[in-house]
């Protein structure tokens, strides 16, 4: 194609409609690393399961979240919510961290990003699509897992209505608006990995640092806040309200601390867009 020819087919191109969402999202779903997540979320739970066919499950202590693991095989809520409660602390982290942190670095490693924004793709649309996509499939993990645990859990152990690990038992439609909540409230937590994982993706041109690097920053999170010595300054940390969820398993669901835990996960997560964004349009992508 001649040179000019080519100088007028770059003239007709709209900015603003240049990489859309279907595009994207097409791209990352033929990914090999969106499909292997998504198969491991789908087979986690049939292995829990078969797990617990296999040895039974152990001892409840009522009062504490151990005792969802005693409550695990009462039926498919108990079920889905031992699953959620397994998966939220690491599994969905490394998940979300792929999905958000992967997205961007690997076009830089694959020296594919100069491309884009030359197509021409404005940065800051460039950024805005791909981190819609990263967050819908990071959304899809989330509630894909209890949602299919739930009907594992239904086919392993029946559909008996699902009992509190503080006290009582939920009707269907409880139990059911408790693991709506259960799953809403994870995925705001979700947002902070997403966010940080984005931030490292923009900074670095690897993907697995930045993956890495968000996961490893989540478990020290983890790991200072298990210091009570640290009082109060640790409610500040990320991961200090990750299990508030819990409080929506008793009688009444207690607000309170996730409450804070949703406000504190907001502002984290829009600190950390807001650098990516300010790193990313003055970063040099022509190297």
């Amino acid at each position: 194609m001649p040179v000019s020819t080519e100088l007028e087919s770059l003239a007709t191109v709209t900015p603003t409609k240049t990489l859309p969402l279907r595009v994207e999202a097409v791209r990352q779903l033929k990914r090999r690393r969106t499909q292997l997540s998504f198969a491991v979320v789908l087979l986690l739970p049939i292995i829990m399961a078969l797990a617990f066919k296999v040895g039974g499950a152990g001892d409840s202590t009522d009062g504490s979240s151990s005792a969802l693991v005693g409550l695990a095989t009462v039926g498919a809520g108990n079920f889905a919510l031992f699953a959620e409660f397994a998966s939220v602390g690491f599994l969905l982290v490394v998940i979300v961290a792929l999905f958000c942190g992967d997205t961007v670095a690997s076009e830089a490693s694959w020296s594919s990003l100069r491309y884009l924004l030359a197509i021409p793709v404005p940065r800051s649309r460039l950024l805005r699509q791909k981190l819609i996509v990263a967050l819908t499939l990071s959304l899809g993990a989330n509630v894909l897992l209890p949602i299919w645990a739930f009907l594992v859990g239904g086919v392993f152990f029946g559909w008996a209505p699902a009992r509190s690990p503080v006290s009582g038992t939920f009707t269907t439609s409880e139990a059911l608006t408790r693991l709506a909540i259960v799953v809403g409230y994870a995925s705001i937590q979700a947002l902070i990995v997403a966010a940080l994982a984005f931030l490292l993706g923009v900074v670095t041109d690897a993907p697995l640092g930045a993956v890495g690097g968000a996961v490893m920053l989540f478990v020290v999170s983890n790991i200072l806040d298990s210091i009570t010595a640290l009082d109060p300054y640790r409610r500040f940390l990320p991961t200090h309200f990750q299990y508030a969820w819990l409080d929506a398993l008793g009688p009444t669901v207690s607000w309170a601390d996730m409450t804070r835990g949703t406000g504190l996960a907001l502002v984290y997560s829009a600190v950390f867009f807001a650098l990516a964004w300010w790193k990313f349009e003055g970063k040099d992508i022509t190297s």
